[in-house]
């Protein structure tokens, strides 16, 4: 029966697709079948709304390099698509089907460091103003000043004199964290590791500060102007210890200072992202990407779709 349908429908979306058929005494197929028909009937998204838009991605399977692009609308922190790659050719092809009053009344897109994307919103979102995501700038300081961490610490396994290499590993050895992790938010023996990185490595002291920096630049700034140039002064200071951020920062400068106008983050995406790897883990039962997608779809539109 439909009552069924729908009560199958909200145990997978707790659950997942082969724990919900045993406990119902169903076969997998059949609670597929369930979630399609339910989906089909149900899943109708609004998009007349839709005005700032987040895109991103996420790995089907980890460590493969299968990606899916994920669509959110960055105000009602819901996610309104899933593409079966990030393969620009299929994007494009979900975007168009939106239709042209839809991409034109969409006024600003948060994308990651991947010029595809940004290409591909200038062709289709005439009106749209595109942010650079911060935290993904904020990925490229924080993988500069660890292959730095990297290189010292080779060096220092390499010393002739003992007590040197020892003093210097000790420092060094297992600082990851202390060293990338937001300095106000380190727990006190982090502390303490970042204490000692910093008594045995002036560089990475003084990468770690400029990090802290320009954090701090982006969380502080009170307004665009501000925001400038107090960018760019850090640029300045930090050409000859981050030289390959800050050439990633000249490309998409426009981009990334877009931010102070909005504030616009693709944190919303993350945590989608977030909720999707644990849909995921817990969906060993959706043997294919269209079972994935319809079970992700409904965890944010099921409920207030459903009869």
């Amino acid at each position: 029966t439909k009552r069924l349908a729908i009560d199958i429908v909200k145990q997978v979306l707790d659950s997942n697709i082969h724990s919900v058929a045993e406990r119902n005494d169903l076969s997998d197929e059949e609670v597929e079948s369930m979630l399609s028909a339910q989906a089909s009937s149900i899943l109708e998204i609004d998009l007349s709304q839709i005005s700032r838009l987040g895109i991103d991605e996420i790995a089907l399977i980890k460590g493969q390099g299968n990606y899916l692009a994920v669509l959110v609308d960055l105000d009602t922190h819901k996610l309104i698509e899933l593409v079966k790659s990030r393969r620009i050719s299929e994007l494009r092809l979900v975007l168009e089907g939106w239709g042209s009053d839809i991409l034109e009344q969409i006024t600003e897109v948060s994308i990651d460091l991947w010029s595809p994307y940004k290409s591909l919103v200038e062709e289709l979102m005439p009106n749209a103003d595109i942010t650079a995501d911060r935290f993904h700038v904020m990925k490229q300081v924080n993988d500069e000043l660890d292959a730095v961490r990297k290189i010292q610490k080779t060096a220092a396994a390499q010393l002739k004199n003992k007590s040197e290499k020892d003093r210097m590993l000790a420092g060094l050895t297992k600082s990851k964290y202390s060293l990338l992790k937001n300095e106000d938010s380190l727990n006190e023996l982090q502390k303490e590791k970042l204490k000692s990185v910093q008594s045995v490595s002036p560089l990475l002291t003084k990468m770690h500060s400029l990090k802290e920096e320009f954090r701090a630049v982006f969380e502080t700034a009170e307004s665009w102007g501000d925001g400038v140039l107090e960018l760019l002064d850090w640029m300045h200071n930090a050409l000859s210890y981050f030289p390959k951020s800050i050439g990633t920062i000249v490309r998409w400068f426009g981009e990334i200072v877009g931010y102070f106008d909005h504030r616009t983050t693709s944190g919303t995406v993350e945590g989608i992202n977030n909720k999707l790897k644990l849909i995921k883990r817990l969906g060993y039962g959706f043997r294919n990407f269209d079972n994935f997608r319809l079970r992700s779809l409904l965890s944010w539109h099921f409920s207030i779709n459903s009869p």
